[in-house]
């Protein structure tokens, strides 16, 4: 699998910034979110991030994950909030500048083909005798 740096910036004139990836690339993708803080040029409000995304019923959720004020929280740690992209991100309220930053774990579809390997190996196991015979 491979795991890349994700950053990006809400800011007034750029409220919101989308994470898609190519459906057709037969991976499967996570993004956690660790950091959300306020960068220079930020005035003193309530800047709100949503993570808008769909739930199960592939209905739209927007979430709000942070509330950053500079005088009282500019950072907040969100331990690796895991995500399925696509997610956006927006800027609800505020003008920012916020910088979010995490990782993008890509999971290689042929990396899950070796647990079925696994799986196939075990089955000749049961087959064979055990070496131990059952004491009673």
């Amino acid at each position: 699998s491979n795991l890349l740096l994700l950053g990006c910036e809400l800011t007034a004139s750029t409220k919101s910034y989308t994470f898609q990836v190519d459906e057709e690339d037969d991976s499967d993708h996570i993004l956690a979110l660790s950091v959300v803080c306020l960068t220079d040029g930020a005035k003193d409000e309530c800047n709100v991030v949503e993570v808008i995304g769909r739930n199960h019923e592939n209905q739209e959720i927007a979430v709000p994950v942070a509330n950053l004020k500079l005088s009282c929280q500019p950072l907040l740690s969100l331990d690796n909030f895991k995500l399925q992209p696509p997610v956006t991100f927006r800027l609800a309220a505020g003008s920012g500048p916020v910088h979010l930053s995490g990782w993008h774990r890509i999971l290689h579809r042929e990396d899950a083909s070796f647990e079925e390997d696994d799986d196939l190996s075990e089955e000749d196991e049961e087959e064979l005798p055990p070496i131990m015979p059952a004491k009673k």
